[in-house]
C-alpha cells in the first residue's frame, strides 16, 4: 500500500513501519509531499522520522492512535458507512457490545429546519465514557423525539477523560472512547434508530499536548494570535496544504464515518485574510459532497460575532454555512430565568423580558447596538425578510454555558420545576432550530464541570492554577472551585440514569416529549418566517406571550398567578405545565405562578 506525509520542513523522511524502516520520496508533482510503497495489514503501527530524527511521529492524516497522540499510527482500512441500519426488534441487546443486530435499509433523514438537536458528550453520557455505552442509551433519545445527536469532539487527546476541544490528531478518533470502530457503531445504532448524528470540530486550535503538526510543516503562524497561542495557518504561506488538510478532515467525518453534519467550534478565532476564506472553501466542499452522495449535509457555526452573513448563502455574498449557534437568545432566556446580570449577561439583564421578545423576533440582541461587555457596538441585524429561522439555533443550555461556571451548575439546580418549564416551552416552541443539552429533559441533578485528565504533571498544575484564578478575580473563593484533573470532577459529571424515572424529574421529561411531538405535529412551530413571529410582554409582571401562525405560547415567569389577553381567536388549550383552563370568550388565560401554556385551534 502507498504511504504519504506532507513535509515540507524536511530534508529527509524515513518511515517506521513495525520493526523496519522504508527511506520515502520526494513526490515529483506535489511540493513538499513524500511517498513510499510497503506490504502493510491492518493495525500495523507506522510513523515518520524527519530528517533521521530523534522521535518518530504519527501519521498527521492517521485514522487511528492506538496508544495516544504520542503513540505510533496504526494502519486502519476506511471504508464508506452501509446504508443506515435498522435494529431487528425482536432481538433486542444480542448484538455485538449489547447492541441491538442490525439489519440495512434506507431512513428517513430529517432536514435541519425541522430538526431538534441533542447535545452529548460521550465521555459523561453514561458512566463508562465510551460510544458503546451511548449507542445503548440511545433508545432514550428516540422516546423524547429529537432527531439527531450532536457529539462533542473525539478526536484524541492526551489521557482518558476532557472535554474534547484540546484534541490534537483532527483525523483520528479518542481510543478511550472505542476508536473509530466504536464510532461507526455508534452512527450505525445512532442511524438505525433514525437518528441523524452531528459533530463539533475543532479548527481554530489544537491542544497544547500530544501536538506534532509544527514538526512537520507550516501549519501554526506567529502572524496572528489567539488565545491559545500561534493561529492556525489559513492564510500564510503554506496555508493552501494546510486548508486542505483540515477540508480533508471534515469530509472525512461525513464520507467514511457517516456523520450527518458538523458543528464547528468558535469560527470567530479563525484568523484568516484571505479573500475566499477558509469557511467559504469549507461549506464548498461540504455542498459539493452533499451532492455527490444524495445526503443533506450541512455545517452549524458557533459565532459570537452576531454576523448573518456567517450563513447567508455564499451567491449572496456570505459564508454559505447553514446554520449557527444563537447565545443571544440563550443569554436573553438566562437573565429572564435567574436574574443573573455578571459580565456578558449585564445589557441583557437590565430588561430581560424586552431582550427576549427582541432575540425571538429579531434573532440577535446585539445587531449594532453597544456591548458593554466588549466596550464597543456588535453585531450586524438580520434581515427577516429573507433569512429563514432554521439558520439559527435557540438553547437554554449548552456544554460552555454549564461547564464554564465555576460550579458546572445546570438550570436545574437553582430554578423550580416550573421555570425550567418554561424554559423549555420557549426553546422548543420558539423560531429557532431547539437543541438540548444531555439530561436537561430531566432536569439533571449533576453538574456538567470542567475536567481534564493532563498526563503532563506541569501542564496539569497550570490548568488547575488557571482555573482557580480566573474565579477568584470574579470573587470567587479558590477552594470553591473544583479540581479539574481531579478524577472526582469528571465522575460528578456524569448523568445518573436513575433520575428519569423518578419525581420532579419524570414529571419534567414528560413535558420535553410533549412539547416536542407538538414542534413535530404543528406545521406552524417549524414555520421558517421570522417575520410572521408576534411578541406582546410585560416586565413589571414577567409574563411574556408570542404567536406563530395560529399557535400562541405563554409563560410566567412570576410566583404570581396572571391573566393575559390574548384576543378573540378561538384557540385552545394544547399543553399547559399546570391546569389551564381554555379562554373565555374574552379571550383571556389564566396562567399559574412559574408555568406555560401552548395554545392552538
Amino acid at each position: 500500500m502507498q504511504f504519504e506525509v506532507w513535509a515540507p520542513y524536511a530534508a529527509r523522511v524515513d518511515m517506521r513501519l513495525n520493526e523496519g524502516t522504508v527511506p520515502m520520496e520526494r513526490d515529483p508533482g506535489r511540493d513538499g509531499w513524500w511517498l513510499a510503497d510497503a506490504e502493510a495489514a491492518e493495525g500495523d503501527r507506522y510513523g515518520f522520522l524527519l530528517d533521521g530524527g530523534p522521535a518518530v511521529l504519527p501519521d498527521p492524516r492517521g485514522r487511528r492512535l492506538p496508544d495516544g497522540p504520542d503513540g505510533l499510527s496504526a494502519v486502519t482500512a476506511v471504508t464508506a458507512p452501509p446504508p443506515a441500519p435498522v435494529p431487528a426488534a425482536d432481538a433486542p441487546g444480542s448484538g455485538p457490545s449489547g447492541l441491538p443486530p442490525v439489519s440495512y435499509a434506507p431512513r428517513r433523514r430529517v432536514p435541519l429546519q425541522d430538526a431538534v438537536l441533542y447535545e452529548l458528550h460521550i465521555g459523561t453520557y453514561t458512566p463508562e465514557g465510551t460510544f458503546d455505552a451511548a449507542a445503548a442509551r440511545l433508545g432514550h433519545l428516540v422516546s423524547l423525539g429529537v432527531t439527531h445527536v450532536e457529539l462533542m469532539p473525539v478526536c484524541p487527546f492526551p489521557g482518558r477523560h476532557g472535554w474534547g476541544y484540546d484534541g490534537v490528531a483532527p483525523w483520528a478518533v479518542h481510543e478511550p472512547y472505542g476508536g473509530p470502530e466504536g464510532l461507526d457503531r455508534f452512527v450505525a445504532a445512532a442511524h438505525g434508530h433514525g437518528l441523524g448524528v452531528v459533530l463539533d470540530v475543532v479548527h481554530n486550535h489544537l491542544g497544547p499536548s500530544g501536538n506534532h503538526l509544527p514538526s512537520f510543516g507550516p501549519y501554526f503562524t506567529d502572524t496572528h494570535h489567539t488565545p491559545w497561542g500561534a493561529a492556525v495557518n489559513l492564510d500564510a504561506p503554506g496555508s493552501d496544504e494546510v486548508r486542505a488538510y483540515f477540508i480533508g478532515s471534515a469530509l472525512a467525518w461525513l464520507r467514511d464515518h457517516g456523520i450527518d453534519g458538523l458543528r464547528l467550534d468558535a469560527v470567530h478565532a479563525l484568523a484568516d485574510g484571505r479573500a475566499v476564506t477558509f469557511l467559504e472553501e469549507l461549506a464548498e466542499a461540504v455542498d459539493a459532497l452533499a451532492a455527490e452522495t444524495g445526503r443533506p449535509l450541512f455545517l452549524i457555526a458557533e459565532s459570537d460575532r452576531c454576523d448573518p452573513r456567517t450563513t447567508t448563502p455564499r451567491e449572496a455574498g456570505g459564508t454559505g454555512l447553514h446554520a449557527q449557534w444563537n447565545d443571544d437568545f440563550h443569554h436573553a432566556l438566562h437573565c429572564a430565568l435567574t436574574g443573573e446580570d455578571q459580565g456578558y449577561y449585564a445589557d441583557f439583564a437590565a430588561a430581560p423580558l424586552a431582550a427576549l421578545a427582541k432575540v425571538i423576533t429579531r434573532v440577535f440582541f446585539h445587531d449594532g447596538t453597544w456591548s458593554s461587555f466588549r466596550g464597543r457596538s456588535h453585531g450586524r441585524p438580520v434581515d427577516r425578510r429573507r433569512t429563514p429561522a432554521h439558520r439559527f439555533l435557540g438553547y437554554s443550555q449548552t456544554h460552555d454555558q454549564i461547564g464554564n461556571r465555576a460550579l458546572g451548575d445546570r438550570l436545574s439546580a437553582s430554578l423550580p420545576p416550573g421555570l425550567s418549564a418554561c424554559a423549555a416551552a420557549l426553546t422548543l416552541t420558539g423560531p429557532f432550530v431547539p437543541m438540548l443539552f444531555m439530561g436537561e429533559e430531566w432536569g439533571a441533578r449533576t453538574p456538567w464541570q470542567y475536567f481534564t485528565d493532563h498526563v503532563d504533571p506541569a501542564l496539569g498544575d497550570a490548568v488547575r492554577a488557571g482555573r482557580r484564578r480566573e474565579f477568584a478575580a470574579h470573587g470567587r473563593s479558590e477552594a470553591d472551585v473544583p479540581d479539574p484533573q481531579d478524577p472526582a470532577t469528571r465522575d460528578r459529571s456524569c448523568l445518573d440514569w436513575t433520575e428519569p424515572d423518578r419525581e420532579p424529574h419524570a414529571r419534567l421529561l414528560a413535558w420535553y416529549r410533549t412539547l416536542i411531538a407538538l414542534r413535530r405535529t404543528q406545521p406552524d412551530l417549524r414555520d421558517p418566517d421570522l417575520g410572521a413571529v408576534r411578541v406582546a410582554f410585560d416586565e413589571e409582571r414577567r409574563w411574556l406571550t408570542f404567536r406563530r401562525g395560529d399557535i400562541r405560547i405563554a409563560v410566567n415567569l412570576s410566583p404570581e398567578p396572571v391573566t393575559i389577553a390574548l384576543g378573540r381567536n378561538g384557540v385552545r388549550v394544547l399543553a399547559a405545565w399546570d391546569p389551564v383552563d381554555h379562554p373565555g370568550p374574552d379571550g383571556r388565560v389564566h396562567l399559574p405562578p412559574e408555568s406555560a401554556v401552548i395554545l392552538g385551534p
